[in-house]
C-alpha cells in the first residue's frame, strides 16, 4: 500500500481564473504533483529493499530523492488550499485572522514590507524553487524563506504556511518567462483564512522541537 497519496483539489480546475487558468491547474495537479507523490512512494519502496539486501552503494542518492519528492509533495497540498477564487488583499481582524496579521507586522514592520519581500524571494529564485512565510518555533516569529527545489535553504523546524510556486510548470504556459507578473498576480487569490489556520496550527506544536539546554 503506498504511504503518499495525491490529495485532491479543493475546487475546480478554472476556480482560479484569470489569475491561473484551468489548464495550468489541471496539469500541475494531475502530472506534476502525482509525480512527486509516486517518486516518494517509488523512493520508500526502493529504500525498503536496500535495507533488506543491506546493499547501500545508492544511500546518497535515495535519500536525495526522497526529500525532493517528499517536499514536493507537501508543498503542493499546502499550495493548493492556500489559494481561492474569493481570496487576495491582506489579512484583517475584521476578517477573523487578526493574529496572523499582528504576526506579519511583529516579524517584518509592516504587510508592504512582508509583501515585497515574499514578492522579490519568490520571483528571483534561481531555476526550480518557492517563496515560502513559515513560522520558525525557536522564535516564535514568522520568517520568509527561499526554498531551492523543494527542500533547499530550509531553516529546520520552521513551518510552511504560505508558499508560492516558482517553478515553470506553475505558470509557463499563461504567464511565458515572466515569473514576476506571476508572483504579483498570485497576491489576488491568497486564502488568509488557511494561511491563518496553518499559523494557529503551528504555534500549537511549537513545543515539540526538542531544543538542547
Amino acid at each position: 500500500m503506498a504511504t503518499y497519496t495525491l490529495p485532491e483539489l479543493p475546487y475546480d480546475y478554472a476556480a482560479l481564473e484569470p489569475v491561473i487558468n484551468p489548464q495550468i491547474i489541471e496539469l500541475h495537479h494531475d502530472k506534476h504533483h502525482a509525480a512527486y507523490v509516486k517518486g516518494a512512494n517509488d523512493t520508500l519502496e526502493q529504500l525498503e529493499e536496500a535495507r533488506d539486501k543491506e546493499a547501500w552503494g545508492a544511500i546518497n542518492g535515495l535519500q536525495k530523492n526522497l526529500a525532493f519528492h517528499l517536499s514536493g509533495h507537501i508543498l503542493h497540498s499546502i499550495y493548493w488550499h492556500n489559494m481561492t477564487g474569493d481570496g487576495g488583499g491582506e489579512p484583517l481582524a475584521a476578517d477573523g485572522v487578526g493574529d496572523l496579521a499582528d504576526a506579519i507586522t511583529e516579524s517584518f514592520g509592516t504587510f508592504a514590507g512582508f509583501k515585497s519581500q515574499l514578492t522579490k524571494a519568490s520571483a528571483t529564485t534561481q531555476g526550480s524553487g518557492w517563496g515560502v512565510l513559515a513560522y520558525e518555533p525557536l522564535s516564535g516569529k514568522l520568517i520568509v524563506e527561499q526554498v531551492y527545489d523543494h527542500q533547499g535553504n530550509v531553516g529546520q523546524g520552521s513551518v510552511p504556511i504560505l508558499v508560492f510556486d516558482a517553478w515553470e510548470h506553475a505558470f509557463y504556459l499563461q504567464y511565458k518567462n515572466q515569473k514576476v507578473d506571476f508572483i504579483e498576480a498570485m497576491w489576488q487569490v491568497v486564502n488568509w483564512q488557511d494561511v491563518a489556520k496553518r499559523y494557529a496550527a503551528a504555534k500549537e506544536r511549537a513545543d515539540v522541537l526538542l531544543i538542547a539546554p
